[in-house]
């Protein structure tokens, strides 16, 4: 695998993140570091989407200009993404220059070879999606399915795109590429929305939108987000209509463009359309992520139930954003809805970071300095059965990253150390040194001490910061390859001095425990 390259929808900047917001950047963080265990080369692109009547309006309400607008909430989500540690390559805004002066050639290259042409039109616009709504996708009361608002009836002379031009095309890529759009089930939903599509509008009337990237040669048109927002997938990384730099024929086609469910219509059939249109070639994957609920109830401003990204590391005092990456990423299957909660978070982190995994590294070095000085010796194997048992789990995990299964890795690494522990339980080293059988004593703790390096490496996308407290406990060089680890005749520990009592230490702790709370105190003062 030489590269791979991975975006997330951009996001508006109407307003500040929320934990919907922080669930798509944290999958796609999680899937971009799993990748750069397998792969030399990495690029993960996000950025704000940040043109549109709506900004307008709420720079209008706000005595700002749309720009500071946006300035001001563009730093807000770069800011919710480093306490997060979503560590992307790029963030790409839609009002750098680059990127307006391509789209702008973008556009007039399509007016050029035909597929984009001006036209009258009347239809429902809802200003929530920012797009023209068929009235057969409307409630019974005539509401947008997404936003319970009723759409205006807006007429105006825009440019269209010749969507229905490619319509074959896309449902013949569908239906030939069945790992095209994940999971699987959405596609059949795709397919069924193009059945009678129409058209697109990709401009608006400046009298009505000032506010967007100007058409070239009709300075009484802005040019709509289809062209705008989606074409920031190849501007960022150099493409330009005139030329095809280095780096843009280094990295495209994407890997996959990682979205909400909301926007999979958008992004399967516009940008397919306009990729193809521009004769690019397609993404290998889309990848529709579920929504976020909170207590089981929609997100809502209205119910007062927006979180924002960094409130539950801020009212659990944590150091880093480990347990909460770790609880959202594994809250839902894949591309399935998920849910969070204050309860079901504290029990989820203490029972799988603290219990499972952090307790058992903790009292397997103990016992090692206890017993052995925290020396490994030579004469320590390892036991075959659970190394090949980690061994295929590094395969399991692998192949649910290649399908986007992202929750369902984590219950594979998490099975792993449930494992361990129970070697450890029907082993009883503590009983084998009782009875002074000290090689089958430092067997079974090198064998969970390799195995927990393993783990190390496979938690590390989840949870960066633990893994590293892990690995400088033991020793190990996080950044090896899964695929070097992968190998039975390979012992990641070497004989020698491992660790002293005081170098250990808890990787992470209790949420409720008592040495907690007063870590929490403590930053209080």
């Amino acid at each position: 695998m030489e590269k791979y390259y991975l975006t997330t929808a951009i996001d508006y900047v109407n307003g500040k993140p929320h934990i919907g917001h922080a669930y798509e950047k944290i999958l796609t963080d999680i899937i971009a570091r799993h990748y750069s265990l397998r792969c030399d080369d990495v690029f993960f692109l996000t950025g704000t989407d940040e043109h549109g009547v709506k900004i307008q309006k709420t720079a209008a309400a706000q005595g700002i200009t749309p720009k500071e607008l946006c300035d001001i909430n563009s730093q807000a989500f770069k800011d919710a993404w480093k306490a997060l540690d979503v560590d992307y390559t790029k963030f790409i805004r839609t009002t750098d220059d680059y990127h307006e002066a391509v789209v702008q050639k973008i556009f007039k290259k399509l007016v050029e070879q035909g597929d984009i042409y001006k036209h009258e039109y009347e239809g429902l616009y809802c200003s929530g999606c920012e797009c023209f709504l068929n009235p057969k996708d409307l409630t019974e009361d005539g509401l947008c399915p997404d936003h319970l608002k009723k759409p205006e009836v807006v007429s105006e002379v825009n440019y269209f795109f010749r969507l229905s031009k490619y319509k074959d095309a896309i449902i013949k890529h569908i239906k030939e590429n069945p790992a095209f759009i994940v999971p699987a089930f959405r596609a059949n939903e795709v397919l069924r929305q193009l059945e009678d599509i129409q058209d697109i509008s990709v401009s608006r009337s400046k009298s009505n939108v000032s506010w967007g990237v100007d058409v070239l040669d009709d300075p009484e048109q802005v040019i709509y987000v289809w062209i705008d927002a989606l074409s920031n997938y190849i501007t960022a990384i150099g493409y330009d209509v005139d030329r095809q730099s280095d780096e843009f024929k280094k990295y495209w086609p994407v890997d996959v463009h990682v979205i909400g469910k909301d926007i999979l219509k958008f992004h399967s059939i516009y940008w397919i359309g306009i990729l193809m249109a521009l004769g690019l070639p397609l993404p290998k994957h889309i990848f529709a992520h579920g929504w976020i609920t909170i207590d089981e109830s929609k997100m809502s401003k209205s119910l007062g139930n927006v979180i924002s990204p960094t409130s539950v590391l801020e009212s659990f005092n944590l150091e880093n954003a480990d347990a909460f990456r770790y609880y959202m990423a594994t809250s839902a299957p894949c591309g399935r809805d998920g849910n969070y909660s204050d309860n079901d978070f504290k029990e989820k982190v203490n029972a799988h970071l603290a219990n499972s995994m952090g307790n058992l590294l903790n009292r397997t070095l103990s016992m090692l300095v206890k017993y052995f000085d925290g020396e490994i010796k030579s004469e320590f194997t390892v036991n075959t059965d659970l190394k090949k048992l980690a061994v295929n789990t590094i395969g399991f995990v692998k192949t649910r990253f290649d399908n986007f299964e992202i929750a369902e890795a984590g219950q594979e690494i998490m099975a792993l150390v449930d494992a361990a522990n129970k070697y450890v339980t029907d082993n009883a080293p503590w009983t084998l040194a009782k009875e002074g059988k000290m090689a089958e004593c430092g067997t079974v703790l090198r064998t969970v001490l390799e195995i927990m390096c393993m783990v190390s490496s496979l938690i590390y996308p989840f949870c960066p910061n633990i893994a590293r407290s892990m690995s400088n406990q033991l020793g190990y060089n996080l950044s090896t390859r899964l695929d070097d680890i992968a190998n039975l005749d390979y012992n990641i520990l070497k004989a020698g001095k491992l660790i002293a009592k005081e170098e250990i230490k808890p990787v992470f702790l209790r949420l409720d425990s008592e040495f907690a709370d007063k870590q929490a105190k403590k930053s209080e003062v």
